[in-house]
């Protein structure tokens, strides 16, 4: 099994490929797509690495495949310019999971 990633700018894509990841940047809707497509049409890919920002343009598209494939296994990252989480979205997924604040 490989990794590979998609990804939405050079900087995180090329330092992938100096750790032995291939992938693609993709920047439209439908070059995603075609991305998505490839990947789960090769049964030897077993990890997907996407970046947090294709995640949260384009949930529909990432989302349904996280939820409806056992392989690939899809993980998203965060670029070069960090995550685009909150410093506390753990504390705040727990809250919100079971209704407590923490």
């Amino acid at each position: 099994m490989r990794m590979y990633l998609i990804s939405d700018n050079i900087d995180t894509y090329t330092g992938m490929r100096l750790s032995g990841v291939d992938g693609v940047v993709v920047h439209e809707r439908e070059e995603l797509e075609e991305a998505l497509s490839f990947v789960t049409g090769q049964p030897d890919i077993g990890i997907v690495l996407l970046t947090e920002k294709l995640g949260r343009d384009f949930p529909e598209l990432v989302n349904d495949l996280k939820l409806s494939r056992r392989t690939p296994l899809f993980v998203e990252i965060p670029d070069r310019h960090g995550s685009g989480r909150s410093k506390n979205f753990i504390t705040d997924y727990v809250s919100q999971a079971i209704g407590l604040k923490l």
